[in-house]
């Protein structure tokens, strides 16, 4: 589904608001493709696997987002992280990343308006919504 011209590895970015479908979108691509599936919310839970946000734990959770996603195409896999990315400069780190290591990349903007599967309060939502940055035109 990514980049199918490109038989080397290939990167996703799936960019949305909590509950506009990113986790859903990243399961059904890896479920039709063989494309490893990276998110945040995949660090934040407990030792018996159950979801535990943590504003504290935010920087090193995205830190291992990014050292997973460059481990996983350093060895030639094709990857898809679904993060909000909210503003541009969260997903630079990628971007950048693509470059330096000539991989493609590709931006999906999920909108749908779904129950967030994490209980993420309104309140956060919208503010997330408020910070929203627009990706810029090709």
């Amino acid at each position: 589904m990514i980049a199918e011209e490109n038989n080397g590895p290939s990167l996703l970015l799936i960019r949305g608001l909590p509950g506009s479908g990113k986790s859903t979108l990243a399961r059904r691509l890896c479920q039709a493709d063989e494309h490893f599936h990276i998110e945040a919310d995949m660090f934040m839970t407990d030792a018996k696997g159950r979801y535990r946000f943590s504003a504290a734990k935010l920087g090193e959770v995205h830190a291992r987002c990014e050292q997973e996603t460059r481990q996983h195409l350093q060895a030639g896999h094709h990857v898809i992280v679904a993060n909000t990315f909210s503003q541009i400069w969260e997903m630079q780190p990628y971007l950048d990343m693509a470059k330096t290591l000539g991989i493609p990349v590709q931006i999906i903007e999920c909108q749908g308006q779904f129950k967030s599967i994490h209980d993420v309060p309104e309140r956060s939502i919208r503010d997330m919504r408020n910070r929203w940055e627009k990706l810029p035109k090709p």
